[in-house]
């Protein structure tokens, strides 16, 4: 099989030829179908997260189960399935026994601690499979495995009502995402972009109100508004989002899902008075990839994609780098 792999710490996407896996007595072999090129493939490039090299990054996958492991009972062959970043768990720790999967102390993550979807096949543990809806397209449900659950999962354990005010700041792969799935939760929408630029598309997705941080001063704008309920970060930029804290209403939450290594900067005197808070969520397992799913199946939630060829995943990874992608690169096997 063909597998765009990173040979080296800090080496470019090269597409090689290898054998193609063989499942584990609990895993499972799909033929991919599509793989969403996420930012945080980038971490596979770099190593930071401990993965050995050579490795084959993806973490939104969507294929097409063609063999299972001898323990395997829950899936079949011929099913269409998702593997997102949450890519198994040891269902023996402390955290897995009380049924907290997401926060196994052994967990692994697909792309990282094994091969991941960049690839014609792979394998992957059975309990990180999630059922895709027959609605969704192959290419269009794979960002939802990372892009999707991280915003839809986030929100709707924000402890939101319907009617609440949600902000949404920044206007990309996260964001777009966030925009409709507040405006399907029945959300008053807010879209929070640097400037007009993406002010229609914003609209266009479900946002009620659109603020451009370069003509107003977005604080006093949501505090115009009523302030916000929630605000979804979904643009890593520290310095941007230590300066709309003040635009969450009484009992605001801040929901931090963009992943960025600086530190958002907040002074405790910010949050005592009006009972705000910062929150964080990390993207979820295989049952909530399977909610994120349904939802935007039912609601015609969808991303935004430009799609590239296995033979071109170097090409995908550096325009995702570089911002270049409206808003999510995934390669389609098919091309």
């Amino acid at each position: 099989m063909k597998a765009a792999r990173f040979l080296e710490q800090g080496g470019d996407l090269q597409v090689v030829d290898m054998d193609k896996p063989t499942p584990k007595s609990n895993e499972i072999l799909i033929k991919v179908e599509a793989c969403g090129v996420c930012h945080s493939d980038v971490f596979v490039k770099q190593g930071a997260m401990g993965n050995e090299f050579p490795r084959t990054p993806g973490h939104e996958v969507v294929g097409i189960i063609e063999e299972l492991g001898e323990n395997v009972t829950s899936l079949k062959k011929g099913q269409r399935v998702g593997i997102g970043w949450h890519g198994g768990h040891c269902f023996t720790c402390d955290p897995c026994r009380r049924g907290k999967f997401i926060n196994c102390e052994n967990a692994k993550v697909s792309g990282i601690s094994y091969d991941g979807g960049y690839a014609e096949y792979m394998t992957a543990p059975y309990e990180a499979a999630a059922s895709i809806p027959d609605e969704l397209k192959s290419t269009e449900a794979a960002p939802l495995l990372c892009a999707g659950i991280t915003v839809y999962n986030g929100m709707r354990n924000a402890g939101l009502r319907a009617g609440d005010t949600v902000a949404v700041q920044g206007i990309g792969g996260l964001g777009h995402l966030a925009i409709q799935y507040a405006n399907k939760m029945g959300m008053r929408t807010i879209a929070i972009s640097t400037s007009e630029d993406k002010k229609k598309l914003a609209l266009e997705l479900g946002a009620h109100e659109f603020i451009a941080t370069d003509d107003v001063d977005a604080v006093e704008k949501l505090q115009e508004l009523g302030g916000a309920d929630l605000i979804v970060a979904t643009a890593p930029h520290a310095d941007a989002i230590s300066s709309i804290v003040d635009g969450l209403a009484m009992d605001g939450t801040m929901l931090l899902i963009a992943a960025t290594a600086d530190n958002v900067e907040v002074s405790p005197m910010q949050l005592l008075q009006a009972r705000k808070s910062l929150k964080g969520w990390p993207s979820g397992t295989a049952p909530d990839s399977e909610d994120t799913l349904n939802f935007s199946a039912m609601t015609g939630t969808k991303p935004m994609i430009e799609e590239f060829a296995l033979k071109d995943a170097k090409e995908a990874f550096e325009k995702m780098m570089n911002n270049e992608t409206r808003f999510r690169a995934v390669l389609n096997m098919s091309l």
